[in-house]
């Protein structure tokens, strides 16, 4: 399964909305050095409840708008 996630770093607080097959998803962690990617796969693994090996940032690491592929069944 692949999401289209749209991510908002420096936010007040960790939250995930969704819709449909699109993610909006606010971090904390600003993003240099990778810091936003790795919170956003370990923030995916709470919410979809899967291991973090699962997910995949498949394109747009370096930009706010990115594809994230999911390996297991949900």
């Amino acid at each position: 399964m692949i999401f289209d996630v749209r991510v908002n770093p420096r936010a007040s607080r960790n939250h995930v909305e969704r819709q449909g097959n699109k993610l909006k998803v606010y971090l904390t962690k600003p993003a240099c050095f990778g810091a936003a990617n790795k919170q956003l796969i370990d923030l995916l693994s709470a919410y979809l409840k899967i291991k973090k090996y699962q997910i995949r940032i498949k394109a747009g690491e370096k930009s706010r708008d990115k594809l994230v592929k999911i390996d297991a069944a949900l």
